[in-house]
């Protein structure tokens, strides 16, 4: 893994510089932003393999920046940072879209792994199988990325298509929290956030249920996990 274009977004320059002398230790190239108004104009210009983008900026901070990259329907993944140390915090950047979160001050080398993890994960579902996965009234289309629900498409960001994908590869079958997070978020190593799985199966549910509190299709197992059942 390497030469992904990394976008590093952060007010402290102490920070950026951390993280530029690690990612090119590594052999990737590195675009910094000290704003989140410089962050959107390169975003706006340019592909990156992903964002590293800090929460607290002045004018415009990280969770608008976001915001603004999901409503252009960029999935590009993003990794947050904050000082802040909140569960709201951390479940709020994930509502925004946010696929993983590292709160300050972090060792480089914990960095590093989530960002390989995220890259990899993401060339892993865009590159396998085939250009369709169907199931029931669902169906993913993995070249753009979409999720369909009787031919319309769902308001999916990138990492809730990676764990609806997943479901529907897999239907009738049960699966952990940890099991759901190690095949979608990160590699076997990391230590699992079983909320962060919590609160994507909600988001889910919300978009492809009747009624969310009540879900037909994405079930949720009492004392094991979640099952995705077709119909």
């Amino acid at each position: 893994m390497a030469n992904e274009n990394i976008l590093v977004v952060d007010d402290e320059a102490a920070i950026r510089l951390a993280i530029r002398v690690a990612l090119k230790r590594e052999g990737m190239r590195v675009t910094e932003a000290a704003d989140g108004k410089d962050a959107i104009e390169l975003l706006d210009n340019q592909k990156f393999s992903l964002v590293i983008l800090d929460v607290m900026m002045q004018e415009i901070g990280g969770y608008e920046v976001l915001q603004h990259m999901r409503d252009r329907n960029d999935m590009t993944p993003v990794l947050m940072l904050s000082g802040k140390t909140d569960e709201a915090d951390q479940v709020m950047g994930l509502d925004y879209g946010a696929d993983s979160y590292l709160t300050k001050p972090f060792h480089t080398a914990l960095l590093i792994q989530n960002i390989k993890a995220l890259i990899r994960r993401t060339q892993v579902y865009a590159n396998a199988g085939s250009d369709q996965v169907k199931a029931g009234r669902f169906s993913v289309d993995t070249l753009k990325m979409e999720c369909l629900k009787d031919g319309e498409r769902l308001d999916f960001t990138g990492r809730e298509t990676m764990l609806f994908r997943y479901f529907m590869e897999h239907p009738g079958e049960v699966f952990t929290k940890e099991q759901l997070y190690r095949q979608v978020w990160d590699d076997t190593g990391a230590v699992v956030d079983e909320n962060t799985v919590t609160v994507y199966v909600k988001r889910i549910r919300s978009k492809i249920e009747e009624d969310p509190k009540n879900p037909v299709y994405l079930k949720t197992v009492r004392g094991v996990g979640y099952r995705f059942d077709q119909e």
